[in-house]
C-alpha cells in the first residue's frame, strides 16, 4: 500500500513559522521525486517546491528564500519548512510523488492570518 500522509499545519500570525511533513508508507522516498503543492479556495493548485532523487530543490518564485525543503532518509519523510508565512500562503498543502501514476497526500490546512 502506497501512501503519502501530511502533517504539521496549523494557524500562525504573519512572520510566523511551520514546518509540514510528508510521511510516506509503502515505499522509499528517496526512489523519487517529491513535490509540495498547494491550494487556495477558488483558486488553482500550484506547486510550491520538489526536491529529486539526486537532492536537486526547486521553488515557486512566490516562496524562494522563505521555503525549504529537505529529505529525512532515516524517518522516510519530506518536510516543509515555512518562514516568514504571508496571508498569501494560506492553503491547503498537499505533497504528491508519481509512480507509474500520482499519489497525494491528503493534505494539511495552512492558514496564516491577523
Amino acid at each position: 500500500q502506497l501512501q503519502l500522509v501530511e502533517s504539521g499545519g496549523g494557524s500562525v500570525q504573519p512572520g510566523g513559522s511551520l514546518r509540514l511533513s510528508c510521511a510516506a508508507s509503502g515505499f522509499t522516498l528517496d526512489y523519487y521525486d517529491i513535490s509540495w503543492f498547494r491550494q487556495a479556495p477558488g483558486k488553482q493548485r500550484e506547486l510550491v517546491a520538489d526536491i529529486t532523487s539526486r537532492g536537486r530543490t526547486n521553488y515557486a518564485d512566490s516562496v524562494k528564500g522563505r521555503f525549504t525543503i529537505s529529505r529525512d532518509s532515516a524517518k522516510n519523510t519530506v518536510s516543509l519548512q515555512m518562514n516568514g508565512l504571508k496571508p498569501e500562503d494560506t492553503a491547503v498543502y498537499y505533497c504528491k510523488i508519481t509512480i507509474l501514476s500520482d499519489y497525494w497526500g491528503q493534505g494539511t490546512q495552512v492558514t496564516v492570518s491577523s
